[in-house]
């Protein structure tokens, strides 16, 4: 029997069953029109749609900045434009204290990626169910945690990757895995999005007072910043975020994931690219290609920030397409191709010269509207982990295989463009994309030979554990150090014998 890291999960799940049976308690059962109580934790950027899709569930929200923490609270109690009623929440600073509440059923997460995993586990301790954004950890060891929280105390925990509540995704899906266009041959992830300097401070940002950064902070090290921004830019900092692959590519990954039909990480993995065309406070990649060598059919995924020229980094407009997708998802076939939309509501079908012959569509929906969150509510009601379109194994894989990535960048060495040209012979699908990678940084005039490329390490992967068989420094990168009291609980089963 091939042993997959669902299967793993599962076996492992099985060795604590006897604490999940007693934890029925926490079980609620739901009448017909009976509200599911949430509180939202993070309320920048992300977190307005959070506000939105759960507005008539709300009745807390939760952000260590207290100005926008009561901005938001202000804003609900009124009524909106669009005639819905105002809505009156109670606001908290620290979201260890709406987990302390036991009149509130969920909590959707919208915080830093270095605080998802941390916040969810905790909600799941505390019996509550969680709708987590993307990604759904900050690296591969605290996904795992959260996975298995999941299933030691039996909550209902979606990943916020929306692409899984589109039927027209779904439908082509399925088109592509029955034979609609003969074998599946590779698939390729773009995420070709516009990502100016964040800039570099010559002294550290002055954090505002209403503030706690230390809750803010939470597990990762708290160091002076040297941004211009506190908020978003983070995703840049390796220490909070997973630069743009973990960022919005996460989505694009998912999708590719989905439509190869793999449910474990790849067992090779290599990353080429790096931060170029300018100098800032980020450490993350602006440019790389990541292959993920499945044994199926490869995954490549491909991350340019810089738009399509020099000349058009007056606008930042246009940015640089694979085939029309920008960003998206070409799934090549024998007998044709698939693109993938961001926006969810989209898939078609090419033939080999390019000529549409099949479109799948729905309504493209808004943050109020969102069937995902909707999908979440309906699967809290019934108690049924399958009927969530994203439940957080799904999150959890999707997620490594941007963290993985990412690892083999922070191990390469930074070599000229025709070194890894010559290394990459082996691999003529990930070469070609390199090429084309240089391409675009040359229009860019990025000197791609004085301004070195990070060759990343090649990375072998046991599936059946998740920990690389040659790489011990990559093993370490599969965790980090936790910073008290903001320590994720190791719940990974230790099995007798």
């Amino acid at each position: 029997m091939k042993i997959t890291r669902r299967r793993a999960l599962k076996t492992a799940v099985a060795a604590t069953g006897a604490t999940t049976l007693s934890l029925g308690r926490f079980n609620k059962a739901y009448g017909a029109n009976e509200k599911v109580r949430v509180a939202v934790i993070g309320l920048h950027g992300r977190g307005g749609a959070h506000l939105s899709g759960f507005r008539q569930q709300l009745v807390a929200v939760c952000d260590c900045d207290e100005q926008v923490l009561h901005r938001v609270a202000e804003s609900l109690g009124t009524a909106g434009d669009d005639g819905r009623d105002p809505v009156h929440v109670d606001t908290e600073q620290d979201f260890r204290r709406i987990l302390d509440r036991k009149d509130i059923d969920a909590v959707s997460i919208a915080t830093p990626n270095h605080t998802h995993s941390l916040i969810a586990i905790l909600a799941a301790q505390s019996g509550k169910d969680v709708y987590v954004e993307k990604p759904v950890s900050h690296n591969v060891w605290e996904g795992q945690q959260l996975v298995h929280a999941a299933r030691k105390y039996d909550r209902i925990i979606q990943c916020g990757t929306q692409s899984r509540s589109s039927t027209a995704i779904k439908q082509a899906v399925e088109f592509v895995q029955s034979g609609g266009l003969g074998k599946l041959q590779y698939v390729v992830g773009t995420c070709y999005k516009p990502r100016k300097s964040i800039g570099r401070l010559d002294q550290p940002l002055q954090i505002p007072k209403t503030i706690d950064y230390d809750l803010w902070c939470g597990p990762a090290a708290k160091v002076p910043l040297y941004r211009k921004r506190l908020h978003y830019d983070w995703h840049f900092d390796s220490n909070t975020g997973n630069g743009d692959m973990g960022n919005q590519g996460v989505h694009q990954m998912d999708v590719a994931r989905w439509f190869l039909g793999e449910s474990t990480l790849a067992p090779l993995v290599i990353s080429v690219g790096g931060r170029l065309g300018y100098e800032d406070a980020g450490d993350t990649p602006n440019t790389q290609v990541v292959l993920h060598g499945y044994e199926k059919a490869p995954l490549i995924f491909e991350t340019r920030g810089l738009p399509h020229s020099k000349a058009a980094q007056k606008t930042w407009r246009p940015m640089d397409n694979h085939r029309g997708s920008v960003i998206g998802v070409l799934v090549q076939c024998e007998q044709g191709y698939i693109l993938a939309s961001n926006n969810h509501s989209k898939c078609d079908a090419f033939d080999p010269d390019g000529n549409r012959i099949k479109t799948w569509t729905v309504d493209a929906w808004g943050s109020k509207d969102d069937p995902h969150f909707e999908n979440f509510l309906q699967a809290v009601r019934t108690r049924r982990r399958d009927d969530l379109n994203a439940e957080v194994l799904e999150g959890h894989l999707s997620s490594a295989l941007c963290h993985i990535g990412n690892i083999s960048h922070q191990l390469g060495n930074k070599v000229d463009a025709r070194t890894i040209g010559g290394q990459l012979q082996s691999h003529k699908l990930f070469s070609k994309s390199f090429e084309q990678m240089a391409v675009h940084l040359d229009r860019n005039e990025v000197d791609i030979e004085a301004e070195a490329i990070t060759f990343g390490a090649q990375l072998e992967m046991d599936i059946t554990t998740d920990r690389f068989t040659n790489n011990d420094a990559a093993n370490g990168l599969l965790t980090r150090e936790y910073r008290q009291p903001y320590v994720i609980p190791d719940l990974s089963p230790h099995l007798a014998g």
